[in-house]
């Protein structure tokens, strides 16, 4: 890869400090900026570097391996887009969209081009928030109780987008780090005093599990610049002062009960806590070059732009309707921040959904299924327990899975014998079943209204239009059955009706074209008295 390989677009408040870092690291090949004013200004001091008011004269130069973003917020989804698009691995300051749905689609079209998605959540790289994060690690500050940061400034005002957005996501991504948690609820109110409806202070609260509370007040109409976070543990307290000199200090203040009842604070001398020295907004960018020349998952990547984004979302919701916004959960089972779960589904414990999948009204989903990416289950449709559905695999009204079934990737279940885009026929769903321990092979279509028999097995490829027996092999367009599975998938040879699977020793007999077994192996024996 050639050293200077990135294209920066902006180069306004922030983006003329991205600019400076990227020419230092001398990976800069070409700045972009709607103002010819400002890039002939540029053009003087900077003689090495090209530039351009047209963005699609980055994203068509083959050289430019990436592009850093800088222009505001409204902008970032339709330039993310069309650099990813455009084979380009993508840094963009934050917010990553104004949407949690654009910044999913932006985090699948990465996944899909295989380009790195890089958020700017720059105190993520900050030396002393990295030191703090490994103080609260090693215990010293106790059980965390509370966290509270204030960002405050009589600085640059915004029209495009209120205080909120601006300045509140760099402290969300820290505190969601500093406690690996997502909040359980989230509320905020503030006041827009400047122009309607563009929010100049804003104080939002997080409540996270096990009692932990946080809260961000962020505010352009202050008299004076802080930056403070503070930590607050059942044996320390902690400050990350960003405007200070030593930016980073420990409080060991002790609080003791007097005689059992009347707690008193032993107030101690405050330690500053020395940390490795570095400019963050440098070492984030170095972060992303190393991304991209060996291919890594960045530390602030797209998922970390979404779970901020999340939480932006719920606190402008709480904003304009003065109520907080609960964060639904089941601990019982997990669900990846892409995933949607619609309201009134069941899902039993132990369960894993994954990217991008879809559980619409109705489902219902046994214990310790893997349901895999890209996955849409319903509405209405049961899955027994322990079942597993790879990627790309829908599964519609009508289909019901007993437990222990696989869905290779990309399998096919219709639920309408004779569909046409231009006629209803829900009324018409024909059931499917898929009973217990049956395995479907990629690609394979299930035409509505069978019955896949316990332990079948369905070929790759196989398009099944009738009912497969127990422990039946098939494959082919149309399937036909080619053999018989022993229940651990193994494919039977029968001599004399019967048959002993050579590798976990269960035997059957066959009998009017239908298998039984007589005799469990012994492994499946032992297996039985340890369950």
């Amino acid at each position: 890869m050639k050293k200077r390989f990135i294209g920066h677009i902006g180069l306004g408040y922030w983006g003329k400090n991205i600019f400076r870092n990227l020419y230092e690291l001398e990976v800069l090949h070409t700045a972009c900026d709607v103002s010819e004013e400002v890039l002939n200004e540029y053009r003087k001091k900077f003689r090495d570097v090209n530039f351009t008011m047209d963005y699609n004269e980055i994203l068509r130069n083959p050289e430019l391996k990436a592009v850093t973003i800088a222009t505001p917020a409204a902008t970032h989804y339709e330039f993310v887009k069309k650099a990813l698009l455009a084979d380009k691995d993508v840094f963009v300051e934050k917010p990553l969209a104004l949407k949690t749905t654009e910044a999913k689609e932006l985090i699948k079209i990465a996944e899909d081009n295989k380009k790195i998605l890089m958020v700017g959540h720059i105190l993520r790289y900050h030396p002393a928030v990295i030191k703090l994060k490994e103080i609260i690690s090693s215990g010293i500050l106790g059980k965390i109780q509370y966290i509270y940061s204030n960002r405050l400034n009589i600085g640059k005002l915004r029209t495009e987008e209120n205080i909120l957005w601006s300045f509140a996501p760099h402290d969300i991504s820290v505190i969601l780090m500093l406690l690996n948690e997502e909040p359980i609820k989230v509320s905020a109110f503030g006041g827009d005093y400047l122009n309607k409806g563009i929010y100049d202070i804003t104080l939002t609260t997080l409540e996270f599990p096990n009692n932990i509370k946080a809260h961000i007040f962020v505010s352009w109409l202050h008299p004076y610049k802080e930056q403070k976070l503070i930590v607050v543990g059942s044996k320390a307290m902690a400050v990350f002062d960003d405007v200070s000199k030593e930016k980073l200090f420990l409080y060991p203040h002790k609080i003791e009960w007097k005689e059992g009842k009347i707690p008193v604070a032993h107030k101690a001398q405050y330690e500053v806590i020395p940390f490795e020295d570095g400019e963050p907004l440098k070492l984030e960018l170095i972060h992303f070059t190393e991304c991209i020349n060996n291919r890594q998952t960045p530390l602030t990547d797209g998922y970390e732009g979404l779970r901020v984004l999340k939480i932006l979302e719920l606190a402008e919701k709480s904003l304009k309707g003065s109520s907080s916004q609960e964060i639904s959960r089941d601990k019982n089972y997990y669900a990846h921040e892409t995933a949607v779960i619609d309201e009134g589904v069941e899902i039993g414990e132990g369960t894993k959904i994954w990217h991008f999948s879809h559980i619409l009204k109705g489902s219902k989903i046994g214990k310790k299924c893997i349901i895999g990416q890209n996955v849409m289950i319903g509405p209405d449709v049961t899955i027994g327990n322990r079942c597993k559905i790879q990627n790309n695999v829908s599964i519609y009204k009508g289909v019901t899975l007993e437990d222990e079934v696989f869905c290779g990737p990309s399998c096919v279940f219709t639920n309408v014998y004779n569909p046409r885009a231009f006629i209803e026929r829900k009324n018409e769903f024909l059931p499917t079943i898929v009973k217990k321990g049956a395995t479907i092979g990629a690609n394979a279509t299930i035409v509505c209204g069978v019955t896949i028999g316990k332990y079948a097995m369905i070929g790759a490829g196989a398009v099944v239009k009738k009912d497969v027996p127990d422990h039946a092999i098939v494959a082919g367009v149309p399937a036909k059955q080619i053999g018989w599975a022993c229940k651990c998938g193994v494919t039977l040879k029968f001599n004399n009706q019967r048959a002993t699977c050579n590798y976990c020793g269960n035997e059957y007999i066959l009998k009017e074209g239908k298998i039984e077994l007589l005799k469990e192996g012994r492994s499946n024996e032992s297996k039985s008295q340890k369950g």
